[in-house]
């Protein structure tokens, strides 16, 4: 599957990581479903992917006031972190993105803009073989107010000293390609897992009654 990218003069791409760079989310779904469960709290895979780019201790405090719930906010935040560093083994980059990233390393700076913390998203593209990729990365604790304000995509502009109109961003999540459209800065969308199979199957079916 191809990217389409818009036209423009692009002198910096920033990526989303989960989802984006990393093909994480279904990974990161598991680790939730598993500590939430023990609070019987209940967190849909539909919602889960609408909150894409969110940061944990934003999901959990949320997800604290829609269920009437008093989940602790580090300690969650600390375990589901874990169990998802445990099936780090499994995961894989995300193809068309990759492409680009291999394509234009070197010749412009890169920026990973994420909800998740530092230690997650390095150990992600650590996984990936990919860190060395990216001249800075901005995740939660770094700004004040996550995706869908500009926040996030802005400071990562500044660090890289690249104007906002120059800026592509990756994104899988519509509150990113939110924040991108509010930093002034054009975008990308990244199909979730359950979009490409159900491409893939599609191309397969084409394929076959051809």
């Amino acid at each position: 599957m191809k990217l389409t990218l818009p036209e423009g003069d692009f002198k910096a791409y920033l990526f989303d990581c989960d989802g984006t760079i990393a093909d994480s989310m279904p990974l990161h779904y598991v680790a939730w479903k598993s500590v939430l469960a023990e609070w019987n709290c209940d967190f849909a895979e539909e919602l889960f992917y609408e909150w894409g780019g969110m940061p944990v201790v934003e999901i959990i405090s949320t997800l604290n006031q829609r269920n009437g719930l008093s989940m602790p906010l580090e300690d969650l935040q600390r375990r589901k972190e874990e169990l998802f560093y445990a099936n780090l083994p499994l995961m894989k980059p995300v193809p068309e993105v990759l492409e680009h990233i291999e394509a234009r390393h070197g010749e412009i700076p890169f920026a990973v803009v994420s909800g998740s913390t530092l230690d997650s998203v390095r150990a992600s593209l650590t996984t990936l073989n990919l860190l060395d990729r990216f001249e800075t990365l901005v995740c939660a604790g770094d700004y004040t107010r996550g995706k869908p304000h500009p926040e996030p995509f802005l400071l990562a502009a500044d660090r890289l000293g690249i104007a906002p109109e120059h800026c592509l961003v990756f994104e899988d999540a519509q509150m990113g390609i939110d924040a991108a459209t509010a930093a002034g800065m054009a975008s990308v969308r990244i199909a979730s897992p359950q979009e490409r199979a159900a491409m893939q199957m599609a191309l397969a079916e084409a394929v076959g009654n051809g």
